[in-house]
């Protein structure tokens, strides 16, 4: 089970654009890196495609981001926290907060 997912809100740890926060929103190369929006964005040369309807020009988009330089966003302290999976006694895998236990899906 990942740790981090599309939807998730998170803030970025380290790097050029650490303090950044937002959605994630994709995942990438097999779970290693996550798209976050609004942060490490970067200048795209794009080639006009009149048949497409794509206008030429400079356009900014999110790169991907490793998943170790991010961290879950914890609603209740407004703090990064550590995820961890446990499995409960119905035998569903869940994500939890490890430093206060609560399920990252029902905070």
């Amino acid at each position: 089970m990942r740790k981090v997912k599309k939807g998730d809100l998170v803030v970025i740890v380290s790097g050029k654009n650490k303090g950044a926060s937002g959605k994630i929103l994709r995942v990438v190369a097999g779970g290693l890196r996550v798209v976050v929006e609004g942060a490490n964005l970067m200048k795209k040369h794009v080639k006009a495609n009149p048949s497409a309807g794509v206008d030429g020009g400079i356009v900014l988009k999110e790169a991907p981001v490793h998943v170790s330089n991010v961290a879950i966003l914890n609603p209740v302290t407004k703090k990064p926290g550590k995820i961890g999976v446990k499995t409960l006694s119905d035998g569903r895998k869940v994500r939890y907060f490890k430093s206060s236990g609560e399920l990252v899906g029902e905070v």
